[in-house]
């Protein structure tokens, strides 16, 4: 067996004798936040204003910010809690960071993320040459070299950001076949730093863990169902994930051209309205872009607290109904909240065909049908791939030869969704899914619940939001909404936990294509009067403890 791999072998009898020795119990989860005498702002829940803020006064530099968001990675990455949430540390990432403080010096910071570390999906191309893979978290494409930058990569660079490093994911964006969210080759299997040994979600999984417990300012994920805000609720984040065409996928190894989009996950709406605004645009790469507005909106100017105050919401209740009794009361909950909030809820606000939407099958035949043109597209625009691969055929088989690597007995052997997709042909069903799809998602779907019931925007669970949009293309904006209790029983880990206590979970604002600024104005509001991700904090040992003060002057 490789020894890049050997620890999976023994990953399950491991962290299931040492986890107790982490700290965790059902109490200790409320661990109250450093002492507030540091003149540093603490990076556990560090905003990107304050970060900022800091920098500008001198408090800090970005070279500190970089070392210590560095070692903070050290720290619970792969010693400790073992959480694996980032493949690969940006080794540029000090020289530019150097190079950013001295042109702050010089004539100011480019933008609100000047000088801001970020974590990147690790499906999200950066410059070869600056040291880091693209690789969606496979063998198969480590050592390959991008023509260029990812869109979205090139407009957080221009905004002076700081590319951190490449963030863990369930493999291929979670569409090589079943197998544990949150794992891949080249990174192992993530877990979550809320419940020892609890399912991450995925698969922008390492995006949501180095969020949540600041391994970086923010981080990128991707979605094409899910992808971005089930991550996002269960490690206590926002996300926003956007109307396809919104943001360019331009460099992001996909699935399909018509469901995925990138987006940002973040400890706080703010945050994440203030990372959209930089990577949204028009891009010629992709022409799923070329349907936006021609201006994109500053979506920082949506931080309304008064959002809420006529607004009409509506609850599609058949889909809730589908939750355990825990979420379905903290999201009825959310309900009365959002009422004294001067809102309007419409309950029930149904889809039109909602029995045809729990029952569709189409969009397996969409994505099984576009993931293997477009991820064949997307290596033939590679300027080198050592491992050879170049079609889908070429990917199942180098699994098969690197097995040691890739299909890792006892929970990672299965490859079913890519042999599912290699026997796909462009044919008429896959077209009529497609149309199906677009009339299920869009004109009976959400467009017609939110004409039906006169509605601004429709509220769900977010455990079961996201394919309503993920089909349509339409937008969502998660945020925290509540933990599961505090003596809910742990479940096996097999090989990670689906609960445990205080896992958390989140509520979703939906609307229809482009209207990310009046659900992020909501999803505003509603995190202002609740601050719910406040309430609970990863267990100790997941909550790493270097700190700017640790780093300055040092």
């Amino acid at each position: 067996m490789s020894l890049r791999l050997s620890w999976l072998s023994f990953f399950t009898l491991v962290f299931a004798l040492v986890w107790a020795g982490y700290g965790f119990t059902q109490e200790s989860v409320r661990t109250p936040a450093p002492a507030a005498h540091s003149p540093f702002p603490d990076l556990y829940e560090a905003s990107i204003a304050e970060l900022q803020e800091g920098l500008q006064k001198g408090l800090f530099t970005s070279v500190d910010l970089v070392k210590a968001y560095f070692a903070r990675i050290d720290e619970v990455n792969l010693q400790g809690p073992t959480l694996r949430a980032v493949i690969e540390k940006n080794p540029s990432a000090l020289t530019q960071a150097a190079q950013l403080d001295r042109e702050r010096k010089l004539s100011g910071p480019r933008s609100a993320l000047h000088g801001i570390p970020i974590l990147l999906k690790d499906n999200i191309a950066t410059l070869h040459s600056e040291g880091m893979n693209t690789t969606a978290g496979s063998f198969a494409l480590l050592g390959s070299v991008v023509p260029r930058d990812a869109h979205v990569a090139a407009k957080l660079r221009a905004a002076g950001a700081i590319l951190l490093g490449k963030a863990n994911l369930s493999e291929w964006a979670n569409f090589r076949g079943n197998v544990p969210s949150g794992f891949s080759g080249r990174g192992g299997q993530a877990s979550s730093p809320y419940v020892p040994l609890g399912d991450p979600s995925g698969s922008s999984s390492g995006s949501g863990i180095g969020a949540a417990i600041g391994l970086a300012a923010a981080a990128l994920g991707s979605e094409t169902d899910g992808s971005i805000v089930s991550p996002s609720s269960v490690n206590n984040l926002v996300g926003i994930k956007p109307t396809v065409g919104l943001t360019s996928r331009d460099g992001v190894v996909p699935i399909s051209e018509h469901q995925d989009t990138v987006g940002p996950m973040a400890r706080s709406v703010a945050d994440a309205a203030t990372i959209l605004s930089i990577i949204a645009g028009r891009d010629p790469r992709d022409n799923f872009t070329l349907a936006q507005p021609l201006v994109v909106p500053d979506y920082t100017k949506a931080l309304n607290v008064h959002a809420l105050r006529g607004a009409r919401l509506g609850v599609p209740r058949k889909f809730v109904a589908l939750l355990d009794d825990v979420r379905v009361a903290a999201f009825n909950a959310s309900l009365a909240t959002l009422r004294r909030l001067g809102a309007t809820v419409v309950d029930p606000a149904d889809f039109p065909d909602s029995e045809e939407l729990l029952a569709s099958n189409n969009e397996t035949v969409v994505l099984s049908t576009d993931f293997k043109v477009d991820v064949e597209r997307y290596i033939a625009g590679l300027v080198e791939v050592p491992t050879g691969v170049k079609t889908l055929a070429d990917l199942i088989a180098f699994n098969i030869a690197h097995a040691d690597e890739e299909l890792v007995p006892p929970f990672w052997t299965d490859q079913s969704q890519f042999i599912a997709s290699e026997n796909t042909t462009v044919d008429q069903a896959f077209f009529d899914a497609l149309a199906a799809d677009k009339d299920l998602g869009q004109t009976r779907g959400i467009d017609g619940a939110l004409r039906a019931f006169k509605l601004d925007a429709l509220l769900l669970p977010t455990d079961i939001a996201s394919s309503p949009a993920a089909i349509a293309g339409f937008p969502i904006v998660t945020v925290p909404l509540g933990f599961l209790p505090a003596d809910t029983p742990l479940s096996p880990a097999q090989p990670t936990r689906e609960s445990g206590p205080n896992m958390p979970f989140g509520l979703s604002f939906l609307g229809t294509a482009f209207s990310e600024f009046e659900l992020i104005s909501f999803a505003f509001a509603y995190e202002q009067a609740t601050h719910t991700r406040l309430k609970v904090r990863a267990f100790p040992a997941a909550i790493p403890k270097t700190q700017l003060a640790d780093i300055v002057g040092k």
